[in-house]
């Protein structure tokens, strides 16, 4: 099987959030996808596009079966990085090769925007993902843990307290 690595297209959104949906699922998490093709279309390509994907596409049927979502952050020591957001390769292809080579435009994209770290996270239970991580020679960082505030968590939030 011939699988082409390209950069995603607008006409590739609904195979991408199929793909993320897919994920979400494999994560026991999916109703948490609220994002549609839809937003992702004005959030991908509209005036101030705020990420960037490459998909896998097999060459003999033209279908997506991976996907590489990035966008750029600021490290405050580092300065430009890419955040590797998600890589999904469908069920179906997976241990193919498939998600190295989405891997290796990663690192291409990080060299050609001449970037200082490619950072990404991975779920402490997943094992299949974190011995692909390590194959590949990555460093897995388990001494940071990740902070989040939801929607719901900011639409109740207090404005103008100290903190004691």
């Amino acid at each position: 099987m011939s699988v082409i690595i390209r950069k995603g297209t607008p006409a590739d959104l609904p195979a991408a959030h199929r793909l993320i949906v897919e994920l979400a699922i494999y994560e026991k998490a999916e109703n948490e996808v609220i994002t549609t093709p839809e937003q992702m279309l004005q959030d991908g390509f509209g005036d101030t596009p705020v990420f960037g994907f490459y998909v896998a596409e097999r060459a003999d049927s033209g279908s997506i079966v991976g996907m590489a979502l990035y966008y750029t952050r600021y490290s405050t020591w580092k300065g430009r990085c890419l955040y590797l957001e998600d890589l999904i390769v469908t069920q179906s292809e997976r241990g193919k090769g498939i998600g190295k080579l989405l891997f290796d435009a990663m690192v291409r994209e990080c060299l050609n925007q001449n970037m200082a770290l490619m950072t990404w996270q991975v779920l402490d239970w997943n094992t299949p993902a974190i011995a692909f991580y390590k194959r590949l020679g990555a460093h897995l960082d388990g001494e940071w843990m990740n902070g989040k505030l939801f929607r719901s968590q900011m639409e109740q939030w207090t404005f103008g307290t100290a903190l004691s």
